[in-house]
Formats: C-alpha cells, structure tokens, sequence
C-alpha cells in the first residue's frame, strides 16, 4: 500500500495549491463580509441621523447657573434649562434646542460674519485713483482724513492731534462717492466692508442694532478696514419725539450705530465713510466732532472735470479719427459721471448694433441725446405723479 511519501511530487503540488486557493477564497469572503458590515453600519447610522428630530437655531440673551433665556428666530423668548454636556454659553451665542421642551441641547460653534455676509459686501477693492476723474480736490481731502492715519499715524501722534473716526460723502447721486470709497480703500489696502443703510433697518426689536455690532467686530478683527454705509439718511435721518415703533427701532439702530463710532480709537485702523444724498434731513448727532465731523462735497462736475472722466471711460474705447471728446464734452452739460459712462456705453452700443468695429463722433451723440431722453422722461415721470 503507498503511503503520503510513496506520492508523486506533482501529487502533492497540486494538493498544495488546491489548499492554498481555498485559504485565498476564504479570506476573499471574510474581507466581503467586513466591507458589508461596515456599510450596513453605515448606513443605519446615516438613517437614523436623518430620521432624528430637527433642533431650533436660537440666540442666548441671558445665563443663570443651570437655565437661560433664549430668543427663537420669530422673536419670542422663552426661559429654558440647559444641558450638563452644553458647557459654558454667553449671551449672543447661537445654541441648538430641541422642539418640545425647548431646551439647550448644544451650542452652535459658527463664525458670526455668516450671521451678517447678507447684508454686507466685503471685498478687497481692485480700484486706483486713477479710476477717479474729475475729484482731484475731494480725493486729497479723503486722503488727508482716511489714507494718512492709515498710512502715517505716526505723524499725528508727534504733532498731538486725533484725526477724524470718518468722513461723510455727500451729493448727487452718480458723482462718485462710492468710487472714491473704495479707491482709498484700495490705496490703504483696507478691507471695504459695504453696506446700504436699509439694509441695518430689521424686522425685530434689536435686530438692527445686533446687525450693527457684528458689522464694527468685522471690521475689527480684517483690520485695516473701511465701513461704508452706503443711504445713511435711511437711518441717520433727523430724529423725532413721536412716531411709530418701526420709527423707533430705527433710532435704536442709528444710537447702536453713534455708540459704536465712539467706541473706536481715533488711531484706530478703522474708518468710517458715510454716503447719502439728503444731507439735509441728517441728524446734527452723526455730524458732530467726534464722529463723521468732515464733509467732503462731491458736485456734478464741471467743463474739465466732465472732459477728464470722458477721457477715463474712452481710454479702452476704439474711436475713429472724426470723435472730438471736447465737442462731446460741451454736449453733456449738467451730466454726472454715472451720465457721462452711460454716455459711452450708449455710443458702443450703437456702432455694436451696425456691426462696426470703431465707435464714431455720430454715436456718441446719439448716446447724448439718449441719456437726455431718459433723464427728461422720468422727470415727467415724477411731475405726473401730482397731476
């Protein structure tokens, strides 16, 4: 009888790899097994936390030891006990409560410019003087009040003066007070922080005033920075002792917004700019020293400052040798910059529409008597408004 070692050499390779084929196939199928397992797990898990019941976004306002009031997004405040595994909350945390009892479950960790990005615009402004025409006095008194603290502090702390927290931009709407904004913010290398002051103008007690203190700590911590609040009338407007309470929520916006500009250091890195058109209904407060205590007046331009924006708004333009800009320039009188851009872009339109290349003198005319037309046409717009 043969034995194991009577066996063929090839015998035993063959029972050899048939052994080592099936150890192979066995772990193939324990390592399935595991994947498949993880994924059910995962998918449990991933089922169970879309079926778990939704919690509250709510905002602290005060803490004692163990409960706090909070104030849920409708405006209501309700006092409610918080979880041993929350931590330590401040007022104006944003926490997690869920539906029932309402009870703090856990803190929202989030970075408060979300709470205020839509609202505000802020950009680092790609924009030099340059791009300014016509506002050679304004741009050196702007300089004088927003770019040298910035630049030079030093300077002011020798001689042993503050300059001023802001500066307020008043006149015509499309004279370029936004432009000359953000070009110095752009020569400072500020960050320029927009907003419209309507915006700050909020549909609960407080939320404007909340809204403009996150938009000063903004600022604060992108330091250098410029805030530009764009309608300023909208809430700076000249107060009165009695009126609705949406009237009144907007005074304690426009108090939040003097108690902040007082606030800031005058050497701080930080600078206020102030746009309106109706100087005239602004709140003497806003306009005292201290605060926004330098106008700076920006007019329609005159003959050479018009001629000098034409020649901003023209440098990229292809013109035919016939465009005369000082024939086009007596033509727009009156015009302000936002006109006389609206001016070009009208020309190019034109020559677009007759499939030219180059835009002639006949085309900018045209956009001169186009733009009169609008202009023309709504302010019979608004006379018939009385009729």
């Amino acid at each position: 009888m043969k034995t194991n070692e009577d066996k063929k050499p090839d015998d035993r390779d063959l029972i050899d790899g048939l052994m080592y084929n099936y150890s192979a196939q066995m772990n193939g199928v324990e390592e399935e097994n595991r994947l498949l397992k993880q994924t059910v797990q995962s998918l449990k898990m991933e089922l169970d936390r879309l079926q778990a019941t939704p919690l509250l976004m709510s905002e602290v306002v005060t803490t004692s030891d163990d409960q706090a009031v909070i104030r849920l997004p409708n405006g209501n405040s309700f006092l409610v006990n918080v979880s041993k595994d929350v931590g330590k909350i401040r007022p104006g945390d944003q926490v997690l409560v869920e539906q029932k009892n309402l009870n703090i479950i856990r803190k929202y960790y989030t970075s408060r410019k979300f709470d205020v990005e839509k609202y505000v615009i802020i950009e680092k402004p790609n924009v030099d003087w340059q791009a300014v025409g016509g506002l050679d006095k304004e741009i050196e008194e702007i300089k004088e009040v927003i770019e040298l603290p910035l630049k030079e502090p030093e300077l002011f702390k020798k001689v042993g003066i503050t300059p001023p927290k802001g500066v307020l931009l008043y006149g015509p709407p499309g004279t370029g007070k936004t432009l000359l904004a953000k070009a110095v913010a752009s020569s400072t290398n500020s960050t320029f922080i927009e907003i419209v002051g309507s915006e700050l103008v909020q549909k609960f007690i407080g939320e404007g005033a909340k809204l403009v203190k996150e938009i000063f700590e903004i600022a604060k911590h992108k330091a250098p920075a410029i805030i530009f609040i764009d309608e300023l009338d909208a809430i700076a407007a000249t107060r009165i002792e009695v009126g609705t309470s949406g009237e009144r929520e907007v005074q304690r916006t426009f108090m939040q917004l003097l108690a902040e500009i007082d606030g800031f250091k005058p050497l701080g890195n930080v600078k206020i700019i102030g746009c309106t058109n109706r100087r005239d209904i602004l709140d003497p407060a806003i306009l005292r020293p201290g605060r926004l205590d330098r106008l700076i007046k920006i007019d329609i331009p005159k003959k050479e400052s018009r001629l000098k924006i034409l020649q901003i708004h023209v440098k990229n333009m292809n013109l035919t040798k016939d465009v005369s800009l000082e024939r086009i320039n007596d033509l727009m009188e009156g015009f302000s910059g936002a006109e006389i851009k609206a001016v070009c872009t009208e020309a190019g339109y034109v020559a677009i529409r007759q499939r030219k290349s180059k835009v002639t003198h006949s085309d900018f005319e045209h956009g001169v008597k186009r733009v009169k037309e609008e202009e023309k046409s709504d302010h019979n717009d608004f006379m018939n408004m009385f009729g």
